[in-house]
């Protein structure tokens, strides 16, 4: 989460490095919707997070609404809070994210991945770091995904993996391969 204006900055540096991006200064949504997606992201974490006062609660409305239109026209639900440093969202396109659920530093997330509650409740899932999400997958529940796990495309993960670098895939999921290399 964003505390200070230094988190902020060092969320948007690992951010743009995840995308990238060698610069962070053009960020029109027209020329690059993802990467003004993400700053718009960052932004409304840090106004929710740290200001305080009249001016900054109706700025912090004004972005909201504008991270809500971005939201709408890219196709992501991914509420303020959830994601951590470094994200990185390769292509737009349907992505949904409980607001209660948690994502580490360093994820990938495909298009078409689910992240939710199971049966209405607030169980959601708790998701490491450097954590490869492909396509289409689905998690839900009040599970526990380890660092540097890889969820293979369209698995059904409904279940807790708590072995690091374990690669993924099924319906439900299951473990096909511990990866034996270091994290990068």
């Amino acid at each position: 989460m964003i505390h200070s204006r230094d988190d902020y900055a060092a969320y948007l540096d690992a951010d743009r490095r995840a995308m990238g991006r060698r610069d962070s200064r053009c960020c029109l949504f027209v020329l690059d919707p993802l990467w003004a997606f993400l700053r718009l992201l960052r932004k409304v974490e840090y106004y929710r997070n740290c200001s305080t006062g009249a001016v900054a609660r109706y700025y912090l409305l004004c972005l909201r609404f504008k991270l809500k239109l971005y939201q709408l026209i890219l196709g992501f639900t991914i509420p303020p809070n959830t994601v951590g440093p470094g994200l990185k969202l390769p292509h737009y396109g349907t992505i949904v994210i409980h607001d209660n659920a948690r994502i580490g530093a360093n994820a990938r997330i495909n298009v078409g991945v689910v992240i939710g509650e199971n049966n209405g409740s607030d169980n959601v899932p708790v998701i490491g770091n450097d954590v490869v999400i492909e396509a289409g997958a689905k998690i839900f529940g009040k599970i526990q995904i380890a660092d540097g796990v890889h969820i293979g495309a369209n698995s059904v993960v409904n279940k807790s993996f708590t072995e690091p670098d374990a690669v993924i895939v099924g319906v439900p999921a299951t473990i096909v391969k511990i990866r034996d290399h270091a994290r990068q």
